[in-house]
């Protein structure tokens, strides 16, 4: 059991936290309501795994051991084996607290329930369970198996014994975790959606096109992408509801959403998980 963690969600944080626990040995469980969604997860894990394979990073034998670890289920039972349990549903606080509920209810006494919430209160999220102490906050960086942070957020309850144990795990699947206060954004969105909120307001304004804005970052501030491309990598409306939750949580109006961007995930132009948004994916 110690060896063994549930994964909620299956899209594109949840399979790349799947993929990088069980290329480190762990016994995954990746748990989602929709099977398509489970079969498309695998295949995406086994063309990145065949990626690195051809990089040279990871050998044939530890890809099918990896790929051969991960199970799949379609019901929050499955996770009542876990030692671990990291949730990477979508960004919606109603949504995570009736996992979190459910979660409490079916994961086995002393198991730590982890969010891969990029924004939301961990101390609220552990209040709709009977193990706050065992509530903790776990945001990877997106894509998991190539990105190094793991933002490490204690709840007001988080348990001393429940963060130095996921301190330790994120080290053991090759990350490195920081221990960041409970704050509406914690650090990394608290600093980077308002950089991306500007850099739309740019656009929007006809200050520069989005791949001027881009440019600009990447060749005069060395930033590896853009702010617009990592828009649509992290998703346009994953980017709004990170807004909405430093605004409410802040209360500055300088967290409000571009129009701009409310207007593109109105359209549906989500970014790459729809082919469309700041850029056009083929």
């Amino acid at each position: 059991m110690a060896d063994r963690i549930a994964v909620v969600g299956a899209g594109q944080m949840g399979n790349g936290i799947a993929h990088t626990f069980a290329l480190k040995g762990f016994a995954v469980t990746m748990i989602d309501v929709s099977a398509d969604a489970l079969a498309r997860a695998r295949a995406t894990i086994a063309a990145n795994l065949d990626r690195q394979v051809k990089k040279g990073t990871v050998s044939a034998g530890d890809r099918d051991a990896a790929v051969a670890r991960i199970t799949e289920a379609t019901d929050l039972s499955s996770a009542a084996e876990a030692a671990l349990v990291i949730e990477a549903a979508s960004e919606d606080p109603a949504l995570k607290f009736r996992l979190f509920a459910e979660l409490d209810r079916v994961a086995a006494p002393g198991a730590i329930l982890a969010s891969n919430t990029s924004s939301i209160s961990i101390t609220e999220i552990a209040a709709h369970t009977r193990r706050p102490d065992c509530v903790i906050g776990m945001h990877f960086m997106n894509p998991v198996p190539v990105m190094e942070l793991v933002e490490v957020i204690r709840g007001l309850a988080t348990s001393d014994g429940t963060t130095n144990t996921v301190v330790e795990l994120a080290r053991r699947v090759g990350k490195t975790p920081v221990e960041v206060r409970d704050y509406p954004g914690f650090v990394s969105n608290r600093v980077l959606l308002p950089m991306i909120n500007e850099a739309v307001y740019c656009v929007m304004e006809g200050v520069a096109t989005p791949e001027a804005v881009d440019s600009v970052m990447k060749l005069g501030m060395n930033h590896p992408l853009g702010p617009l491309a990592l828009a649509d990598l992290i998703g346009l409306d994953t980017c709004v509801a990170i807004l909405d939750v430093l605004h409410a949580g802040l209360g500055d109006p300088k967290y409000r959403a571009c129009p701009l961007l409310r207007k593109y995930v109105a359209a549906g132009w989500l970014g790459r998980k729809s082919k469309r948004g700041f850029y056009t994916y083929g």
